[in-house]
């Protein structure tokens, strides 16, 4: 199993080729359970309102490269404000 930093690593290598569970495990890492469940998204809790969005949806078993790139910014953002550890 990858640890979150080598997802990390690849997610800003290579943003269309993430799959799906990948992504989720870095998400539940940094936001913690996601707060809708029922629907084709995930959508996770982040200590601000507004953009970058922690919204993700699976598609065909691959995350969708430009929501790799939002949980990307929303992870920098987090460890800007120092809510999370680098």
């Amino acid at each position: 199993m990858p640890k979150i930093t080598d997802l990390i690593a690849e997610m800003k290598r290579n943003p269309k080729g993430i799959r799906f569970q990948d992504l989720c495990k870095v998400c539940e890492h940094y936001f913690g359970e996601t707060r809708q469940t029922g629907s084709s998204h995930k959508v996770y809790k982040t200590p601000w309102q507004g953009d970058p969005r922690v919204n993700i949806q699976n598609d065909k078993g691959m995350a969708k490269a430009y929501q790799v790139r939002q949980v990307l910014k929303a992870i920098e953002r987090l460890e800007e404000e120092g809510n999370v550890e680098k």
